[in-house]
């Protein structure tokens, strides 16, 4: 900065207005002490739930003895009637007794009326279904342009086709796929690449409500707490819905060679490309087992990469507490990231795939294997927060059940949230104490879902806590970076465009820096985020290139591309309509 004030004081012009130096000196310098602070600026949450109108209290087990009343569930973003503001969608917890008289409305519905303010619509909307709420999975499976709503419980799924308006109908029966057993974890995705969304659901342990255990029996009992623990239990075998396409699905799993012959203890379930062969693979978290890495074979099949996979088990080779995963991408060296949330005592992990070597743990490198291991961590995953253009971790946390905290040196029931942000080629430092995520009571949450809930093009947060409404953080960072934001329309492939890569370019020669990301259905812990992909850009206004993967393989290139702006874009058709977000948070 010297040398060019140098060279330009000795122009003859500045000789001129030498007198005008200083001020000028002091305006360029003051300029550029804000925007470095501006970009500098740590990222920042304000919790909005109360104000915004997410009140329904769901009616909570308050002891927790049993699995089914400490699993917790997930929550959803999406649009339910495509009017450009995301709706939220969270499970409902039960207890024993009310399951056994019939049960609970399984989810709730708050429909987004104006700006940040919702209200709860869920009698209206016709999801009237009772059973025991888990998991949510979002997709359009009948390719109608409106998204449908798949609720994983115990004892009996749902699935509701959306029938426009923010109304649905329950076609669980007609359509084959109401589950049963104790369902966890589902996601959608487009398998075989006919263009129609398969679903994948995992399960958890057989369990029996009619006959439950008690003190001395096998398994239940930890310390001096009488709860039930998932060791002496089996699990089921995993569930694959291949989409007929006349509305109705067929079960597959065993035939495609991802039914849990082993019986494992199913969570998370994600889809993601992780070997960048244009088909979507399968990863599934199992509790106290090792996780299933499956890869699609491109026949409708899977293989199953085994303990071998550095990501099947813990840093010594054992069986550890698996909960969640996410893909995502966090070195921008052309591979997706995997993070894997566990139970207390054991790492956050990170891997990243790599052709020659398979899964490579980053866990240590990265920083994430140093936090504190003493929480447990559920629903957690990937978001550029701070749109710097590197994308950071958040994950929220909670033990099973508040009995536990009469152990002085197990996690505590309600424990804070953890923020990562990712400071460069997937380093990350801890700024959880300074995002303001923890400035409120605290909870025990466990399902997250990330999106853009005020269109500002910051990606904002919602958390399922355990007996109470979701939580609504928004996402208020302030700083000078660029964004854009992608909603793609499939034609020949599946509607939401569910499997789409898409890699944006900004900058040229050795300066070129490349992102990517999928469109998914399902994720986290039991939940589903914001189908529009994001992308921090940093100091870049303008998308060199724009690439599209759609999930038939064919590729579609944009040039040229502005920044700060949600653009739809329709497979063989380019961009459609675009849309300036809304206020700026620069």
């Amino acid at each position: 900065m010297s040398l060019v004030i140098s060279g330009f004081l000795a122009t003859p012009l500045m000789n001129r207005i030498r007198f005008n130096l200083p001020l000028i000196f002091v305006f360029a310098v003051a300029a550029l002490a804000v925007a470095q602070q501006s970009n500098d600026a740590k990222i920042r949450f304000r919790d909005v739930s109360r104000e915004a109108g997410l009140t329904t209290q769901p009616t909570p087990s308050l002891e927790k003895k049993y699995l089914v009343e400490m699993m917790g569930g997930g929550v959803a973003l999406f649009d339910c009637d495509n009017d450009g503001k995301l709706d939220i969608l969270a499970t409902n917890d039960s207890d024993v007794d009310r399951y056994r008289k019939g049960g609970d409305l399984m989810v709730t519905l708050y429909h987004q009326e104006s700006a940040l303010h919702f209200s709860d619509i869920t009698s209206k909307a016709g999801l009237g279904t009772k059973g025991w709420g888990m998991g949510i999975a979002i997709a359009d499976f009948d390719n109608d342009g409106l998204p449908d709503i798949y609720v994983t419980g115990y004892g009996h799924n749902v699935l509701y086709r959306n029938v426009g308006g923010c109304k649905f109908e329950d076609v669980t029966e007609k359509a084959h796929v109401s589950g049963g057993g104790f369902s966890a974890g589902a996601a959608w995705a487009d398998y075989d690449g006919d263009g129609r969304a398969d679903l994948f659901v995992s399960r958890y342990v057989y369990t029996d409500l009619d006959h439950l255990p008690g003190p001395g029996a096998k398994g239940f009992g930890y310390r001096d707490v009488q709860i039930e623990q998932p060791v002496a239990h089996d699990g089921y075998a995993d569930l694959l819905y291949r989409n007929r396409g006349d509305g109705t699905f067929e079960e597959v799993a065993a035939k495609a060679g991802v039914a849990n012959a082993e019986h494992r203890l199913g969570m998370g379930v994600v889809w993601a490309d992780y070997d960048n062969d244009g088909w979507p693979d399968l990863f599934v978290t199992n509790d106290m087992s090792a996780n299933y890495i499956y890869r699609n074979k491109h026949d409708g099949t899977f293989e199953d990469l085994g303990v071998a996979a550095v990501a099947a088990l813990g840093e010594r080779g054992e069986t550890q507490g698996n909960m969640a995963a996410d893909f995502g991408d966090v070195a921008h060296d052309g591979t997706l990231g995997l993070l894997i949330t566990r139970y207390a005592h054991q790492p956050l992990s990170l891997y990243h795939y790599s052709a020659a070597e398979g899964f490579v743990d980053d866990t240590y490198v990265s920083g994430l294997g140093h936090v504190d291991r003493n929480m447990t961590r559920w629903g957690g995953g990937f978001a550029d927060f701070d749109n710097d253009g590197w994308n950071d971790v958040l994950v929220a946390n909670g033990n099973f059940t508040p009995l536990i905290d009469a152990i002085p040196t197990d996690p505590r029931y309600a424990e804070p949230m953890l923020l990562f942000r990712n400071t460069g080629s997937a380093h990350f430092a801890d700024g959880s104490s300074a995002s303001g995520l923890n400035e409120g009571a605290l909870q025990s949450r466990r399902g997250t879902a990330f999106g853009d809930i005020d269109n500002d093009g910051n990606v904002d947060v919602v958390t399922y806590n355990v007996g109470a409404p979701p939580s609504l953080f928004l996402n208020v960072t302030k700083n000078m970076n660029h964004r854009v934001e992608f909603r793609l329309v499939g034609a020949k492939s599946n509607r939401a465009a569910i499997g789409a890569r898409v890699t944006v370019t900004t900058g040229a020669g050795s300066g070129e820096v490349k992102r990517i990301d999928e469109v998914r259905a399902g994720g986290s812990y039991l939940s589903s985020s914001d189908q529009r992909l994001h992308f921090g850009l940093g100091s870049a206004s303008v998308m060199s290139r724009v690439q599209i993967r759609w999930p038939d393989r064919t590729v579609e290139e944009l040039k040229d591309v502005a920044a700060d702006a949600v653009y739809t874009v329709v497979e063989g058709e380019g961009i459609k309509g675009s849309v300036k977000f809304l206020s700026s948070t620069r």
